[in-house]
């Protein structure tokens, strides 16, 4: 089974990036056929700053390296690395219908929050179907947020398939029901569009400043309260042991969760579960020699497959003569 799914190196990943993607892509290494890529053209859609989309690439690929993903196991690159997903983009494009894109809520959402409405934001999900279709990928995990894009890659395979002939593959969205969205601190999914995220790297102080600004609500500590509906409790319940969890969702429901306190262990529980990943990411810092050239063979390894898949695309419309 081919699995296919990539970050965008456009800020500090957060825990909300671990649990909606990354941590589903390198618990499947031993499973399927994994390719796992760093968007930075995509990036390009809201970083106009050389040295930060640099920084932002090379910070991404030590944060998967560092958090288990493993370059033997997987294909591991950077999407500008492989320049054959551009002209797929393009050959996409030009069959693209218009209202599909005018259907799209994410252009629309990130307009009303501040980016630039330019046409890389407006055509995104041509170039992410490019991404997905060019390696034939079967299955790839989402948040619930992405799953609109999926449909529209589906959508342009179909219709490719339909004009041109069987070329590819239709994808699947992989959304885990419990983590399609992670809240952030304002109770909105986790983004770093909306500077609401508790990033997995981060210092002590900052780590506890963030989750010290997890908005709640004026119930009182005695009152009755629904743990679904609070945002503090949904990224509790990311880390907490089981035991721990039923008694503090015990309070909730009987009286006697002290949001003050509550914080305070979760700060102490994000810094534990990731304290192995900060270790490995500080040994991997010290050798971006290494680093890079993980990603260079990433990369080579990534266009031996994407040329396979544009050869048959330019043959199936009429550019090979």
């Amino acid at each position: 089974m081919k699995t296919l799914s990539g970050i965008q190196p456009s800020g500090q990943l957060h825990i909300g990036n671990y649990f909606g993607m990354m941590q589903p892509m390198i618990q499947s290494m031993d499973r399927d056929e994994l390719y796992v890529f760093i968007v930075d053209l995509h990036a390009l859609t809201s970083v106009q700053d050389r040295e930060r989309l640099a920084k932002g690439t090379m910070n991404a690929a030590l944060d998967f390296l560092a958090l288990g993903l493993d370059p033997e196991r997987c294909i591991f690159w950077v999407q500008s690395d492989v320049p054959e997903v551009t002209e797929l983009t393009w050959i996409l494009s030009t069959l693209t219908p218009m209202g599909l894109l005018e259907r799209c809520h994410s252009y629309k959402d990130k307009v009303a929050k501040g980016l630039s409405p330019s046409h890389g934001l407006f055509s995104y999900p041509v170039l992410m179907a490019a991404d997905i279709l060019l390696y034939q990928a079967e299955r790839v995990p989402v948040g619930k947020d992405q799953k609109q894009h999926l449909e529209v890659a589906r959508d342009i395979a179909i219709k490719f398939n339909a004009t041109f002939g069987d070329t590819f593959v239709l994808p699947e969205p992989v959304i885990n029901a419990n983590l399609a969205t992670v809240p952030g601190l304002d109770g909105q999914k986790m983004s770093k569009s909306y500077g609401n995220t508790i990033d997995i790297f981060q210092t002590a102080k900052e780590l506890k400043k963030a989750v010290m600004a997890i908005q709640t609500d004026s119930t009182p500590v005695e009152e009755p309260k629904d743990p679904e509906k609070c945002n503090l409790f949904n990224i509790f319940k990311l880390f907490a042991p089981a035991d721990r969890l039923a008694e503090v969702r015990g309070r909730y429901l009987n009286g006697g969760a002290a949001y003050g306190r509550i914080k305070l262990e979760l700060v102490d529980l994000l810094w534990e579960f990731f304290a192995p990943a900060r270790a490995r990411r500080e040994q991997l810092a010290a050798d971006l020699g290494y680093v890079r050239e993980v990603l260079r063979q990433g990369g080579i390894r990534a266009r031996e497959k994407a040329i396979v898949t544009l050869d048959l695309a330019r043959e199936r419309v009429g550019l090979r003569y």
